[in-house]
């Protein structure tokens, strides 16, 4: 039997191995945020006239304060009193005691709750493991990397940031009475505790153990499933950040929103060209039309004026027998007036017939009356207008359009108006042809580029989730100027000049991008 699972062990990291190039690698950038919120937690014994460290393991915060890391890490701290739990963050010299929270040895999970200052960027949990992305890292403080290094007791005790092992999921299983994730990326003693990440960074599992091998065999690892995890936190009444969307690459989602644009801009080519093919038959149409009428009046005018020349000749005969007369002056009189109104009348429409010209000013005229009647929309706008939004909006998330790596907000409102002024209160700046908006927390390790297109109403925002040493250097930028207020002299142009040097800070790519799509705000069911 133990041959036979040997052997099935074997073909499966086999298989692995085989499909590996077809999985989706973990994107650097993920990870490295994921980082900033994994420590090392430290068994110390103060029992002494120095603080003695007796053991360590690592762990991952679910909130700022609260860290989730493994039963067996801080066993110890049960047995004996004056243990006491230490955690050591991946960056700055923030370290600080902790205590215990929740401790359940059936799963292999514990919550311990920062007791100082100290303040964690908490991870995000996926709601789903995606078996097909089948990318995973392990991250951690592994000891046998301490020892490789040399490093002493106290350096135990510095910031350093976590070892990052790659691998593959080989499965979902229930083991030792609970779920764990079987997975090909590489921890050791001193892991315990720290999250397994997807692709996207986010935690898919705690690991815990490694399967006891052979010379030969193939290895494996066991961590933790969220199927574990979830319920543990929100017994503890910690509400994790959870994220059930796929994971998803920036470089696959703007690739996406190229091909969208490209498709919009051939239906809007093709859209014009139709336009174009009827205006052109349809003016050929009115052409003929306006020709034919052109014609028939030019003929018209021409045959009154043929019949009005024969009157006025037949008049002017008569005029002239009757000067012959003796009595026939009054009927020359009447017959010359009657000549002479016919010859006036057939000259005037001679000359007063359409000419060949008066087509093309029909047309036009006619070209231009039906442009109107198309454009006008009923409120005087123009239905050809690009509709621009301005005053109060409602934006919806595009998941398919965003890579979302935390827990947005699906709807949110959003104010503009021309100058560029949100809600009324928050301006935002113009620069190379976009509003955008640049802010800076003081809380919390992230910088969010907030921009909105008021021609096609969409509002996107972009996380940057930096290490606290790209934040301080963000922060410091963010503190040499001073946003303009609404509608202040040139607000827009001279805040987009000021959050130049805060952009020029930032990495080629945001970890997250949000966009929303949006529309005028109802009020009482009317738009």
């Amino acid at each position: 039997m133990n041959r036979l699972c040997t052997a099935i062990a074997a073909l499966a990291a086999c298989v692995a191995i085989m499909i590996a190039p077809q999985s989706a690698s973990a994107d650097p950038a993920d990870i490295d945020a994921a980082a900033r919120g994994v420590v090392r937690v430290v068994i110390i014994d103060t029992d002494g006239t120095d603080d003695l460290l007796l053991s360590h393991g690592s762990g991952f915060a679910v909130s700022s304060t609260r860290i989730v890391t493994n039963a067996h890490v801080v066993r110890a701290v049960l047995r004996d009193r004056t243990l006491r739990i230490g955690v050591v963050p991946s960056e700055g010299d923030d370290a600080s005691f902790a205590k215990l929270i929740d401790y359940s040895p059936k799963n292999d999970l514990a919550l311990i709750e920062i007791t100082e200052g100290l303040r964690l960027p908490p991870l995000v949990v996926a709601g789903t493991i995606d078996e097909e992305n089948s990318a995973v890292v392990a991250v951690g403080y592994p000891g046998n990397v301490d020892m490789a290094q040399g490093l002493r007791m106290r350096d135990y005790f510095d910031s350093q940031p976590p070892v990052k092992s790659r691998g593959f999921l080989s499965g979902i299983r229930p083991s030792r009475q609970f779920d764990t994730v079987l997975h090909t990326a590489p921890i050791a003693g001193g892991n315990s505790g720290g999250p397994l990440l997807d692709a996207c960074g986010k935690v898919i599992g705690v690991n815990s153990f490694g399967a006891m091998t052979g010379a030969s065999d193939a290895e494996f690892f066991f961590a933790i499933s969220t199927k574990e995890l979830l319920p543990f936190l929100r017994q503890n009444d910690v509400t994790p950040r959870v994220n059930a969307l796929p994971c998803r690459s920036l470089a696959d989602i703007e690739e996406e929103e190229e091909r969208r644009t490209q498709l919009a801009q051939e239906q809007s080519r093709n859209e014009l060209a139709a336009k174009a093919e009827a205006e052109r038959e349809k003016r050929a149409r009115v052409r003929q039309e306006a020709s034919l009428a052109v014609q028939t009046e030019r003929e018209n005018a021409m045959a009154i004026a043929a019949i009005l020349l024969l009157v006025g000749a037949a008049a002017a005969f008569i005029a002239f027998q009757a000067k012959q007369a003796e009595d026939g002056e009054k009927k020359m009189m009447i017959a010359g007036t009657v000549a002479a109104v016919a010859v006036v009348a057939a000259l005037a429409l001679w000359f007063t017939r359409p000419g060949l010209d008066a087509i093309d000013r029909r047309v036009n005229a006619a070209m231009a009356d039906d442009a109107g009647d198309a454009g006008d929309d009923g409120n005087g706008s123009g239905g050809s207008t690009i509709s621009v939004a301005s005053g109060p909006l409602i934006c919806t998330l595009e998941v398919d359009r965003s890579r979302i790596t935390g827990t947005p907000e699906r709807e949110l409102e959003f104010g503009w108006d021309e100058q560029g002024c949100v809600n009324d209160r928050t301006q935002y700046g113009f620069a190379s042809g976009s509003w955008s908006r640049v802010f800076v927390p003081n809380e919390e390790d992230a910088v969010s580029v907030n921009s909105f297109d008021p021609g096609s109403q969409t509002f996107t925002v972009d996380r940057y989730l930096l290490r606290r040493s790209a934040m301080e250097k963000a922060r410091a930028e963010r503190g040499t100027y001073s946003p303009p207020s609404c509608n202040a002299d040139d607000a827009a142009n001279k805040l987009g000049d000021m959050q130049g040097a805060v952009l020029d800070l930032l990495p080629d790519r945001p970890n997250e991008r949000l966009v929303y799509s949006c529309r005028a705000k109802t009020t009482g069911g009317e738009p």
